[in-house]
């Protein structure tokens, strides 16, 4: 019998503060949640654990982390309690091999990349989660290769959440366009979106394009697409946006998923969550 495969995402998060609120972005990720059979697992892979090495969080119970600055009380008291899952961390390090992937048993745990969406797209926390490090010592084309190595993965019932933004420049931020572009942020975001429809495995190139410096000033929030676009190379599939916009000039919300049969219409609601005044936080400050 043939296993359809789970299928994946990848989920522009934006401010943090998106997971206290509903708006068109966040009614995005809970239909996801929605739409795609229970897993398993899940695995994320978020931008904001960017250090130098590979590893899988591997404890049975992940804190949640408040990694960032400036936000309200309210933010920094939220939980998402979700289990971890230690057999299928092993099975992660395994099927990356040759690549090197070291378990965490203590270290790390759920930082508000992975948590700011699960906590819309599976609110009852009642999935098994784990998180996958971003090695900042390698090239793009080695998530790319990583992201397809683990595409075994989704025939055995995980889902891969990664969780970034394609346009993040914090210090470029205009706050009195709180839901639109900068024309360099559209040509950038427009040009990932073919790519993604038509030749993910391909999507290292756009580095050459003119407006790569501005839109991905750091890889951080980049490199999780990545992932999904070797996930959709390996099986061979096309990437579809569930929804897209704008935040502050140079944010782009873009999300795209792989295998979900998305309907054509975008989720309907508000713009998404405010970062704090920059008078009193400044953008880089708050690691959002």
């Amino acid at each position: 019998m043939t296993v359809e495969p789970m299928p994946a995402a990848f989920l522009g998060h934006g401010s943090p503060m998106n997971a206290l609120e509903r708006n068109r972005y966040t009614n995005a990720w809970r239909e996801l949640g929605a739409r795609v059979p229970r897993p398993r697992g899940i695995l994320a892979i978020s931008a904001h654990w960017y250090v130098n090495l590979s590893a899988v969080t591997a404890m049975d119970c992940p804190k949640t982390i408040h990694d960032f600055y400036g936000f309200p009380d309210e933010l920094s008291s939220l939980e998402y309690p979700a289990p971890g899952d230690r057999a299928l961390a092993e099975e992660i390090a395994e099927i990356a091999k040759p690549t090197w992937v070291g378990l965490d048993h203590d270290s790390w745990g759920f930082d508000h990349g992975t948590w700011s969406v699960l906590a819309h797209a599976f609110p009852n926390a009642d999935v098994p989660v784990v998180q996958l490090s971003i090695n900042a010592q390698k090239p793009l084309e080695y998530h790319l290769e990583l992201g397809a190595q683990l595409a075994p993965l989704r025939q055995r019932g995980v889902l891969v959440i990664c969780s970034g933004n394609v346009v993040h420049n914090l210090r470029r931020l205009d706050f009195n366009q709180p839901a639109s572009g900068f024309d360099w942020a559209h040509r950038f975001d427009d040009a990932v979106r073919g790519q993604m429809a038509s030749s993910p495995e391909d999507l290292v190139a756009l580095r050459d394009h003119k407006d790569y410096a501005d839109a991905v000033p750091t890889p951080d929030h980049f490199i999780p697409l990545l992932y999904l676009a070797g996930l959709a190379s390996a099986g061979g599939s096309a990437a579809e946006v569930i929804v897209e916009g704008y935040v502050y000039g140079s944010q782009s919300m873009t999300c795209y998923t792989i295998d979900a049969n998305w309907p054509g219409e975008q989720a309907s609601g508000g713009v998404a969550a405010a970062l704090p005044d920059p008078d009193l936080v400044p953008p880089d400050d708050t690691n959002a």
